[in-house]
């Protein structure tokens, strides 16, 4: 397994990847890790640059995700979210046959954030959970990716679901801009 670091705009990143999937990625790393090295790497580096750098960018590298038979069938229909649109807990529930709180799970448990967009995923009364965190700098890059990808109003980080408008999310989740 390959470890290398990339800078998003919001903080450092770690990827793990193996020759031809990516494994995982961690925010906010403990440890530095080296640049990417092998050709698939630096291929995974480029991707998240360019989706840095456009929100509507599509990801094309594989993963590899490890997880339960409900996990692997929420991170799927994850991937089937586009930049620039959100899903409720609830929503996704409901598609799924589960719970609200089993699809939070799932997220929370997500090992490649960004690529399998759990950003993407919101409560109908606020923003919800990122990377198990309530609150802090997880949900501060939550907060960014959502803006990156215009979904959020820049003025009162309101979204847009199928519940209708949420109001003030990072307000209401105590995050501050």
């Amino acid at each position: 397994m390959e470890h290398f670091h990339v800078q998003a705009p919001f903080g450092p990143l770690t990827v793990v990847c193996a020759a031809d999937a990516v494994h995982a990625i961690h925010f906010l790393p403990a440890v530095t890790a080296a640049a990417p090295e092998s050709r698939f790497a630096k291929q995974v580096a480029e991707e998240l640059a360019q989706y840095f750098a456009d929100p509507k960018f599509v990801f094309t590298v594989p993963v590899q995700l490890t997880g339960t038979a409900f996990q692997c069938r929420l991170w799927q229909a994850l991937r089937a979210i586009p930049a620039g649109e959100v899903r409720c807990y609830g929503e996704l529930s409901a598609q799924l046959a589960s719970s609200a709180r089993a699809v939070g799970g799932a997220c929370r448990r997500n090992p490649v954030p960004i690529i399998v967009p759990c950003h993407r995923v919101v409560a109908a009364t606020g923003v919800g959970g990122f990377a198990g965190a309530v609150s802090g700098p997880l949900l501060s890059i939550k907060h960014w990716l959502l803006r990156h990808e215009g979904i959020c109003d820049q003025t009162t980080d309101s979204v847009d679901t199928p519940y209708g408008r949420t109001g003030d999310l990072f307000a209401i989740a105590g995050v501050m801009p």
